[in-house]
């Protein structure tokens, strides 16, 4: 049996799609109760669903063989996983953010809301920036708004509710997908297991594009 974490959400929901197209579905997954764990004996896996950012913690600890986890999760927490394949969804960008006046005083310390400390400090020490991070967990864009930070780094998708709030966007990044991940002794012991749903979830992207 493959232990497959999947975000809860609409990412997981197309993720678990694709491996439906790929010869692994799990019919049970698809009704309606509140449970959290799936399986299919004939095609040997077992789904459940977990948080999105915690399903590189599963897959690194062993609760996963495989999972489906955001570029920008792996970037922000560097689990000790194999980053398998690039699914081609969830496609959105990792960029900073800021009024439509706002100018950088390179003179000052720069202040910066996120929910990605460590991806805005290797951005910011990339450029050799002096910031003072501020960790944020949800509405990001009433920092700069309110006076509390500069900037904002963190996910943008169409750019939309940065503009109705009177934001932009300043600099990308780093482009951000779903990523096929693996657990590391996993792949070592059902390598032979993991590497055909791989090549069949491959297959499927291949297929779309």
């Amino acid at each position: 049996m493959i232990n497959i974490a999947l975000p809860k959400g609409r990412l997981g929901e197309k993720a678990y799609g694709m491996f439906e197209a790929a010869g692994f579905e799990c019919p049970s997954i698809k009704e309606e109760n509140r449970k959290l764990i799936f399986e299919n004996p004939e095609k040997g896996v077992r789904y459940f669903w977990v948080k999105p950012s915690d399903v590189v913690i599963y897959v690194e600890r062993g609760a996963a063989d495989i999972g489906i986890a955001g570029k920008d999760i792996i970037l922000e927490y560097k689990p000790d996983i194999y980053e398998l394949a690039d699914l081609g969804i969830g496609r959105c960008r990792m960029a900073v953010a800021a009024k439509k006046d706002f100018c950088d005083r390179r003179d000052r310390t720069l202040r910066v809301a996120t929910k990605f400390p460590n991806i805005a400090k290797s951005y910011y020490s990339s450029l050799s920036r002096e910031i003072d991070i501020i960790k944020l967990n949800g509405s990001i864009e009433l920092a700069p708004i309110l006076g509390l930070s500069d900037v904002i780094v963190d996910i943008v998708e169409t750019g939309k509710t940065l503009y109705e709030n009177d934001l932009e966007p300043k600099s990308d990044i780093v482009n951000i997908s779903a990523r096929l991940v693996a657990n590391k002794v996993s792949y070592k012991f059902k390598n032979e297991r993991i590497k055909e749903i791989c090549g069949q979830i491959e297959k499927v992207i291949a297929d779309k594009k």
